[in-house]
């Protein structure tokens, strides 16, 4: 238990300061090579998570399941690996870890056998009563194998007492909360569901005769899918013999997908709303170069979050955009770090600051976000160091204040720079010339919503606002930790 605790404390006091990736889930209906075709789904969502994958294929008599730490090409590369996963259906999983230990049996997805088949769950985000739930099933007398709240959702499904696992999983369903995706394998059928708000992803494809379900368009893109629509908010898709049938036991609800698909987790060429997420932070950039009120000589990057949002920006102020820091694409996050000499090179092992384009140059520094401000700060002084005569940070959305409990990996609120510094002393704290974030309107505006028009659907936005579509219920106080060893504690009764 002690370890477990050291283990959580040491991935929670020392995060990346950007806001991480969720998960990637991908399933595919009644088509040959399906877990060749699930493999490179995943290839195509490798963005949203680099910890492990897995695939659960089912060729009509046995389920056959793989999981590795890493990424996709390292690992489902190999024909040998491939045919393993047999049958003509598949579901598959790129784990970023937001809820329980970074280890092989918390790597998606999950399959149980249950008393009306077997299933197997990929999920995306996050549950926001896992914990309570979780302890009653414990209570119950049930046994957990792994550390992640997904498997909470396997546990309902296995222990309702409907007899068609569709009703099973539709039992499962109305008992948990959060913001979520799940794409499920059963011995007869192809589940996909999104939570009511529509928090989380989840979009349809259709490959000739198959249905296809992933995260984003771009999964959809790379086996040549064509897109069809978005799951709706709070429906149930069950692909049944090439059939697709919409099943929709929520109240309705207006629908908030989260803001940050926008901003940041959508790969650029993924479509949101009809429009590519490229387009959309091109837009955030020109909302924020209209707030801006600072001249300079050029507009710089922040590679590659900030590469669209500083266009935009660039293009709106008719300044010229050059890529003033250059980063290196080969250090991830499994980058071994043997020595404090090596980690004290902090943000250098990721970029460098391009020396010819900006010496002497008044800059305007774009990035997509700000969360704990580590790194702007290193960027900034790496830029002053170069030869810059000024540097004016502009941030492509509004200050994070508010930590995220629907699957996204971010810090506690004592932890994130705008909850506890105003903008004066954050201008400070990161040394640059001015600093200036997004307006809450401005955002919306480059979205295409209108905030101040309840017509409009509104956006999962509380990470600005504190506006939590769905109360995490297992908050306790400020600490995660406190809550993820309750998991663990609950999970080694």
């Amino acid at each position: 238990m002690k370890k477990h605790i050291k283990t959580l404390k040491k991935r929670l006091t020392n995060f990346d300061p950007k806001i991480k990736e969720e998960c990637g889930v991908f399933g595919i209906s009644n088509a040959k090579d399906a877990s060749a075709l699930t493999a490179l789904g995943l290839h195509a969502l490798q963005h949203r998570g680099q910890e492990g994958c897995g695939i659960v294929s089912f060729n009509g008599k046995e389920y056959f399941s793989e999981k590795r730490f890493g990424l996709v090409g390292d690992n489902f590369n190999r024909e040998k690996v491939l045919k393993k996963l047999q049958g003509d259906f598949a579901i598959g999983h790129n784990r970023y870890s937001t809820t329980g230990e970074n280890t092989l049996r918390n790597i998606q997805p999950f399959f149980a056998d249950t008393n009306a088949g077997g299933i197997g769950v990929a999920h995306n985000g996050n549950l926001t009563n896992s914990i309570s739930l979780r302890k009653k099933l414990v209570d119950d007398g049930a046994i957990f194998y792994t550390t992640s709240d997904t498997e909470t959702i396997v546990q309902l499904i296995a222990k309702s007492k409907r007899s068609k696992t569709i009703d099973k999983i539709v039992d499962a369903i109305f008992q948990i909360q959060g913001g979520y995706a799940l794409v499920m394998l059963t011995q007869t059928s192809l589940v996909g569901v999104r939570d009511p708000y529509g928090i989380r992803p989840l979009v349809i494809g259709k490959l000739k005769d198959s249905y296809v379900l992933a995260s984003e368009t771009c999964a959809l893109d790379i086996i040549g899918a064509k897109f069809v629509r978005e799951v709706e908010n709070g429906e149930i898709v069950l692909i049944e013999k090439n059939e697709l049938k919409s099943i929709k036991p929520f109240p309705l609800k207006k629908v908030r997908p989260c803001v940050f698909e926008y901003i940041y987790f959508a790969r650029p060429d993924s479509m949101l709303n009809g429009k590519t997420a490229y387009e959309y932070r091109k837009n955030l950039g020109s909302e924020l170069a209209k707030e801006n009120d600072i001249n300079a000589d050029i507009v710089v990057p922040v590679p590659d979050s900030g590469n669209a949002a500083a266009l935009g920006f660039a293009q709106h102020l008719k300044i010229k955009f050059e890529l003033g820091l250059v980063r290196n694409h080969y250090v991830g996050r499994t980058f071994i770090e043997p020595s404090q000499k090596i980690r004290s090179l902090g943000v250098k092992l990721k970029l460098n600051a391009n020396q010819s384009t900006i010496k002497g140059k008044k800059i305007i520094l774009v990035d997509d976000s700000l969360v704990r401000g580590t790194t702007s700060h290193k960027i900034v002084k790496m830029l002053y160091d170069a030869g810059a005569e000024e540097v004016h940070v502009r941030i492509a959305c509004p200050e994070i204040k508010f930590p995220d409990f629907y699957g996204v990996d971010t810090p506690t609120k004592k932890e994130l720079l705008a909850a506890n510094k105003n903008n004066q002393e954050i201008c400070q704290y990161i040394g640059a010339k001015s600093l200036k974030f997004l307006s809450i309107n401005g955002m919306y505006r480059a979205i295409g919503f209108d905030q101040r028009n309840e017509s409009y659907p509104q956006l999962t936005d509380h990470y600005f606002t504190g506006d939590y579509p769905v109360k995490p219920i297992d908050e306790l106080g400020d600490s995660k930790i406190t809550q993820l060893s309750l998991l663990n504690t609950a999970s080694n009764n």
